[in-house]
C-alpha cells in the first residue's frame, strides 16, 4: 500500500499563488507517475496536471497551462503543485495521486493510490 498525504491548501484571492504537496509513505518503489486531480463544485474530477517519476514527462489540462507546475523531490518522495494566477473556477478539492503505470497519465482510471484532498478556494 502506498499513502499519499496533502497540505498546502487554503484561500486566496483571485490572481494570487499557493504550493501544494504531497509526500508519500508505504511501498513507493513501484509508483511511475503521480498525479494532481481536482474536483469543482458540481463537476467531474479531472486531471490538472500529472508526472512520470523521472520527471522527464509531464502533462497540464489546457486551464492551468501557464499558470500550474508541477514537480517532484524523488528523494523526499514529494510532489509540488505550485499554482500561480489563480482563478476563482480553480476552486475544488485537489487530490494528490500516485500510479503504478508509466506516466504522465491523465485518466482517473489510471491511478492506484489517493490522497484525502485539500481544499482551494479562490476568491473574487
Amino acid at each position: 500500500q502506498v499513502q499519499l498525504v496533502e497540505s498546502g491548501g487554503g484561500s486566496v484571492q483571485a490572481g494570487g499563488s499557493l504550493r501544494l504537496s504531497c509526500v508519500a509513505s508505504g511501498r513507493i518503489f513501484g509508483i511511475n507517475s503521480m498525479g494532481w486531480f481536482r474536483r469543482g463544485p458540481g463537476k467531474e474530477r479531472e486531471c490538472v496536471a500529472a508526472i512520470s517519476r523521472t520527471g522527464s514527462g509531464v502533462y497540464y489540462t489546457d486551464s492551468v497551462k501557464g499558470r500550474f507546475t508541477i514537480s517532484t523531490d524523488n528523494a523526499k518522495n514529494l510532489v509540488y503543485l505550485q499554482m500561480n494566477s489563480l482563478k476563482p473556477e480553480d476552486t475544488a478539492v485537489y487530490y494528490c495521486a500516485a500510479s503504478k503505470s508509466y506516466g504522465p497519465r491523465s485518466v482517473t482510471t489510471a491511478y492506484d493510490y489517493w490522497g484525502q484532498g485539500t481544499q482551494v478556494t479562490v476568491a473574487s
